[in-house]
């Protein structure tokens, strides 16, 4: 992190800056996943208005080329707007715009995964069910070295004990950047509900829900690009690889919990115990949907240790935190509300991870290829 006299002086001068008036105009900042799957791109645009809609928004394009995305013969990739929040560094009436890309050929690039799983989720058979995820998003903040934030320069903290939800120096790291991605991301409408410190120093966890369908994606991804910009500005780096640190410490997960209306009704248990019996026939498939290298990085992660199962191995329980799927105490002793799958990992992409859940719980799909459906 910057020294403190540095770090005054730089939000001085940048307030001395974004104070400056800037008329009638409105600047939107249009984001998109790029190549990777996990990194985030940005770039601002000038608006003559505020815009109240997404359709007011106007469509815009990029170098695919410089994002792993196209080639440089045919680089220009085109970036449509689908979600639209409220800019917290440049504040109102400046926007956030979520994109998905699309090829020249105006067909959704590789890595726009949003495409489908909006598909998926405007089916009558899911959006009359209305599917209600909540994801708990953990990550590891870390110098611009690449060594986690807090730690010794040449060795290790303490062993994991006293740092999930602690409180002292020396047991939270990076409070103050955590706080500020709160408040951020409240202010821009994203629908963040809570956050922790996590078992790991230097890790921490916020969470997003419940949201319904698409939300569930658009939400977590404005919420993981604000973080980027919070640390950016902090000068210190956020990490969502699912095991930063080998050895014996905890890795980075994104739990997923999800219901439906037939989960929250009165007896709503029967149909959580009919989905994860679902679940428990597509454990392949669902593994390859929860990081987007196909499972390779969630293999060091799920080991059956350190609060995780097997990658290897389907599990269930009531409140067992080292099962695939989780039934919190509260609704086994109530009879309804939902189910946590806690295999994703923290690099997942929220619209496959929701796409997977609502095609094997809702849909009914099986095997380990998802159902190609017609328009």
């Amino acid at each position: 992190m910057a020294t403190s006299a540095s770090a005054v002086l730089s939000k001085t001068v940048k307030k001395q800056f974004l104070d400056l008036p800037q008329g009638d105009k409105v600047q939107a900042m249009y984001i998109w996943i790029d190549g990777s799957g996990e990194g985030l791109r940005c770039k601002t645009r000038t608006l003559n208005s505020e815009p109240k809609t997404i359709d007011e928004l106007p469509e815009w394009n990029f170098d695919g080329s410089s994002t792993h995305q196209s080639e440089g013969s045919n680089s220009d990739m085109y970036l449509i707007p689908v979600a639209m929040f409220r800019d917290p560094f440049r504040q109102d009436p400046n926007k956030l715009v979520l994109c998905e890309v699309f090829k020249y050929n105006r067909k959704p690039a590789e890595t726009n995964l949003r495409h489908i799983c909006s598909k998926v989720m405007s089916m009558s058979e899911v959006a009359d069910k209305q599917p209600w995820f909540g994801m708990e998003q953990e990550y590891t903040l870390l110098g611009t070295d690449g060594h986690p934030f807090g730690w010794p320069s040449n060795g290790f903290p303490g062993p994991q004990g006293p740092y999930y939800c602690g409180v002292g120096a020396d047991k939270a790291y990076g409070r103050d950047i955590v706080e500020a991605h709160y408040r951020a991301c409240l202010y821009a409408g994203v629908d963040i509900c809570g956050t922790n410190a996590e078992v790991m120093p230097a890790q921490w966890e916020f969470q997003v829900g419940p949201t319904e369908g698409i939300n569930m994606g658009d939400h977590l991804w404005a919420a993981r690009f604000i973080l980027h910009r919070v640390c950016e500005d902090f000068g210190v780096i956020v990490s969502f690889d699912p095991k930063p640190i080998t050895g014996n410490w905890n890795g980075a997960g994104c739990h997923t919990n999800f219901s439906t209306n037939d989960m929250r009704a009165e007896g709503g248990l029967k149909a959580i115990e009919d989905a994860i019996e679902r679940l428990s026939k597509r454990h392949t498939y669902h593994i390859r949907t929860y990081d987007p290298n196909g499972g390779l990085d969630n293999a060091r992660r799920l080991t059956g240790h350190h609060e995780t199962s097997s990658i290897h191995e389907f599990s269930a329980g009531v409140a067992n935190r080292g099962a695939s799927i989780r039934i919190p105490r509260a609704v086994g002793q109530e009879k309804k509300g939902y189910f946590e799958d806690r295999r994703p990992s923290a690099n997942c992409d929220p619209y496959a991870v929701t796409e997977s859940l609502v095609r094997t719980c809702l849909l009914k799909e099986e095997g380990d290829a998802p159902t190609v459906y017609s328009k």
